[in-house]
């Protein structure tokens, strides 16, 4: 016999949750059996909630990172230093640097950074739109903050030979941070003082 409607509905539950990173099968259970006994309103509102994000956030056409205006709310912010621009490879990023409340420029979010394995080039990040961003006199630092593993300083190379010409001073994160690690797991203390102790390039 084969199963219920119930059962295909619990199962195709499992393994949509499966599929997200860092849930595996019994991480995946755990949520699934708690959505099943919890009321249908707390169920409604995280299906709601999924909707309303896919529906209202987008990238913002300035720096990449999520918005859900027409610019995310650091570059709408007119307080924001606007003489230097963060380089990040994702939108998290963004997030972890601002929880350090040391940094109060813009940001520029690659989507990425070069990975020849993964046939992955500065074509199919955001540099050129970074570069465009460089062409006024306001932007007078550039801080590369993609992560301390081989691509993050592959990437860095490069945009640093890039932007050398345009006579932008780019800077780098001090060392600190662990390498072959991730910006978003850092912690505030290491990550504001890596921005302090940021170096020439």
């Amino acid at each position: 016999m084969g199963p219920t409607h119930d059962g295909r509905a619990l199962q195709r539950l499992l393994d949509e949750l499966g599929r997200l990173p860092g849930i595996g099968p019994k991480s995946a259970q755990r949520i699934a059996y708690h959505l099943l006994s919890a009321d249908d309103e707390e169920a409604r509102r995280l299906a709601a909630a999924i909707v309303d994000v896919k529906e209202q956030v987008h990238f913002c056409p300035v720096c990449f990172s999520y918005a859900t205006g027409e610019t995310c709310d650091i570059c709408a912010d007119h307080g924001r230093d606007r003489s230097a621009i963060c380089v990040v490879q994702e939108p998290r990023d963004v997030t972890a640097i601002e929880r350090t409340a040391t940094y109060h420029g813009l940001y520029h979010v690659l989507g990425g950074v070069i990975s020849p394995m993964d046939k992955i080039g500065p074509d199919q990040l955001h540099v050129r739109e970074l570069l465009s961003r460089l062409t006024s006199d306001e932007v007078q630092e550039v801080i590369l903050a993609t992560n301390p593993n081989v691509e993050g300083e592959t990437t860095a190379t490069y945009l640093a030979r890039t932007i050398a010409p345009l006579g932008v001073r780019v800077t780098r994160l001090a060392s600190g941070l662990p390498v072959g690690g991730d910006l978003e797991y850092a912690d505030e203390v290491t990550l504001g003082r890596a921005i302090e102790a940021r170096r020439e390039v």
